[in-house]
């Protein structure tokens, strides 16, 4: 199925809808859906030809569509405002989520740390069945960007687009994402919109980004791709160990990415930056003990040879130049010359490779965004506008994130579910 949102109607200055969603990402979508499936007449706005653009790089385009947990366990994986979400996620829990998923003739299968993803692999078929979702319940669509909220009288009318269109309904749902990859449409429109009614924006930062390093090792390893390792991240100043998780990461030609590295970036705070430092150990199944044995066998078999040319069954190619130069060792050591004691030093050096960041990618490159419509002006129940009744909220416009893991689509999905049960009047 094509996640096409053409403009598929011819909306008429008269026509009075009962909803209408602004924005057709994973909350718009799965709003619009829900509420026309609860017997609502449901406009459905998106300002790119395709819908669900931002979920088709998700998971490096596998979408990991949710977490395989209950839902305490998203609430406590959510970093901001996670109390906000108790009605929503408890409401439409993962297990709704993945329950749906498969209705929609997605078949899920579970990975490591329960996240959840197509058995396809491929991110298009979550996009493709959220599309179906609103086709089957009869959402209309149209391709527009909206300009502004119409409020006449303190009275929420509908909205207005860029080229003066105007659409009318009561009730109004913002869906359009955070500041995060402004390529798929997430630019900001819903903290404009949100802030002309009087809504209070939270300064929107990078989530879940990329890092900035000091050492120049990282761009000579660059692209290498590390699975199995630990990463560690240390506050320096209050010496406390803040996160360490075994999984992926990556080298890049400014320091480093990869879940790991940004789940570790959620952990920090942009503004002591210089308070932080990463470990990373390459052998994490291995005590200090164990990988100097390890080191031991691979040197008896090649005791002739240069110390850079011994280490090629221990390490990937790109790094072992860096390890080498860590380790303090000559690199044409013969390997019978090397002490006990410098077996120590190359040990050390593969298990505490260190990172120093100095700053984070730039916000148009996080994963998600930290900030947005200030919670405190939303009702947590209903998703609604505690400013301007007829309003509602869904999705990462709301000043609501979590870690990795599928947290954040979860939440999408919950909040937007809320919204959609509201919208028609039903409460739980």
């Amino acid at each position: 199925m094509k996640n096409l949102i053409r403009q598929e109607i011819t909306v008429e200055m008269t026509h009075q809808f009962d909803v209408i969603v602004v924005g057709a990402g994973a909350a718009g979508l799965m709003c619009a859906a829900k509420a026309a499936e609860l017997s609502s007449d449901v406009l459905l706005i998106e300002r790119n030809e395709r819908a669900g653009r931002k979920i088709m790089i998700t998971g490096k385009g596998r979408c990991n569509v949710t977490n395989d947990c209950d839902a305490q366990e998203i609430i406590k994986n959510t970093k901001t405002n996670g109390r906000f979400l108790y009605s929503s996620v408890y409401s439409f829990t993962p297990y709704d989520t993945m329950e749906l998923f498969e209705s929609l003739g997605v078949k899920l299968k579970t990975e490591r740390g329960n996240r959840v993803f197509p058995v396809s692999d491929k991110a298009v078929d979550i996009v493709d069945a959220l599309v179906k979702y609103t086709k089957q319940n009869h959402v209309k669509t149209c391709n527009a960007r909206i300009k502004k909220l119409i409020v006449e009288d303190g009275v929420l009318k509908g909205v207005e687009d860029y080229d003066g269109r105007r659409y009318y309904a009561d009730k109004v749902v913002i869906a359009t994402g955070g500041v995060s990859y402004p390529g798929t449409g997430s630019t900001g429109d819903g903290y404009t919109l949100a802030k002309s009614v009087g809504h209070t924006i939270i300064q929107p930062q990078p989530s879940l980004i990329p890092i900035i390093a000091e050492e120049d090792y990282c761009a000579k390893m660059m692209g290498l791709s590390l699975k199995n390792v630990t990463v560690t991240l240390w506050d320096k100043k209050k010496n406390k160990k803040i996160f360490s998780e075994i999984g992926e990461m990556l080298f890049t030609h400014f320091g480093v990415s990869g879940p790991l590295i940004l789940s570790a970036s959620s952990h920090m705070d942009a503004k002591r930056i210089s308070d932080y430092e990463i470990i990373i150990d390459m052998k994490p199944a291995l005590s200090s003990e164990q990988l100097d044995a390890r080191i031991l066998r691979d040197f008896s078999k090649q005791l002739n040879r240069d110390f850079i040319n011994s280490l090629s069954e221990l390490l990937p190619s790109k790094m072992i130049p860096v390890i080498v130069s860590l380790s303090g060792i000559e690199p044409d050591r013969k390997v019978n010359q090397i002490k006990k004691e410098e077996r120590a030093a190359l040990v050390n050096a593969i298990k505490n490779i260190k990172v120093t960041p100095k700053g984070f990618r730039p916000v148009k490159e996080a994963i998600i965004t930290s900030g947005g419509v200030c919670v405190k002006e939303i009702n947590p129940k209903t998703m609604e506008s505690k400013l301007l009744p007829g309003l509602y909220f869904a999705g990462e416009v709301i000043d609501v994130d979590a870690y990795t893991g599928g947290f954040n689509l979860q939440i999408a999905f919950s909040t937007a579910q809320c919204a959609a049960r509201a919208v028609c009047g039903i409460y739980e």
